[in-house]
């Protein structure tokens, strides 16, 4: 089956708060109310992978004149700086039964080239470090561990500089 991407919407509240809460461990997951203020905030910076009317995929993140995530970011949209020179990604979530079939791989390539689109300078994200590998065949590198504590997890700071 093929999906559609496309830029999220307020009636997407419920399936991408679904999503979530099952692709990431509670400690690590954004709420109802973050998403609310993702929506709000960066919409454009926010795109959803639907088939047949379900979201099975996302991506999301603030624009930021930061080169690393910091913790903060993750609750408050209102650190979104549409004049930002780096796009952030918050997360990549596809639902577990739509895994391995490229849909990941097909929002980061969305995302990056919307980035570059809007003249960002590049991406940054943080990852756990079996995911590594994974980010660099996008082109990211590592710059080592976070500072970024979220959900009590060790976390990496990776980049992709256009």
């Amino acid at each position: 089956m093929e999906w559609k991407i496309r830029e999220v919407t307020p009636e997407d509240l419920e399936g991408v708060t679904k999503l979530e809460a099952a692709c990431f461990p509670q400690a690590e997951a954004a709420g109802r109310e973050s998403f609310r203020a993702r929506i709000e905030a960066f919409p454009d910076s926010f795109l959803v992978a639907e088939q047949d009317g379900a979201i099975i995929g996302m991506i999301n993140g603030a624009v930021t004149g930061q080169r690393t995530i910091c913790d903060e970011m993750f609750e408050d949209a209102g650190l979104h700086d549409p004049q930002g020179e780096w796009q952030a990604v918050f997360g990549l979530d596809v639902a577990p039964e739509h895994r391995n079939q490229g849909l990941a791989a097909a929002l980061m390539r969305e995302f990056i080239a919307r980035a570059r689109e809007k003249g960002r300078r590049g991406m940054i994200l943080t990852c756990k470090a079996a995911l590594i590998p994974y980010y660099e065949r996008f082109g990211y590198r590592s710059t080592g561990i976070s500072a970024s504590i979220h959900g009590g997890a060790v976390w990496y700071d990776m980049i992709l500089e256009f």
